[in-house]
């Protein structure tokens, strides 16, 4: 099974809701962490929502169905950030 991967991008001044950046698999996704690592972005695996996410467009604001499931992602970042 080919890695998969998605990074969302939310602004609240300028966006109702977190949009989808990137997107992809294999070479595409090993990439997309690789960036993420390098500037210290968080990274959280839910396979489950990043299949949820692949069928979303780029540079799209995620649906309203999907908020919960991004709330509690970025909850959980926002938490152990600032333990640290």
């Amino acid at each position: 099974m080919k890695q998969k991967a998605a990074a969302l991008r939310y602004d609240k001044t300028k966006e109702n809701a977190p949009k989808l950046v990137a997107k992809g698999e294999g070479k595409t996704a090993t990439k997309i962490i690789e960036l993420a690592r390098e500037h210290n972005i968080p990274i959280q695996q839910d396979e489950d929502l990043v299949e949820m996410l692949s069928k979303v467009e780029l540079d799209k604001e995620i649906p309203p169905q999907m908020y919960k499931a991004v709330a509690e992602i970025f909850s959980f970042i926002y938490t152990t950030t600032k333990k640290s």
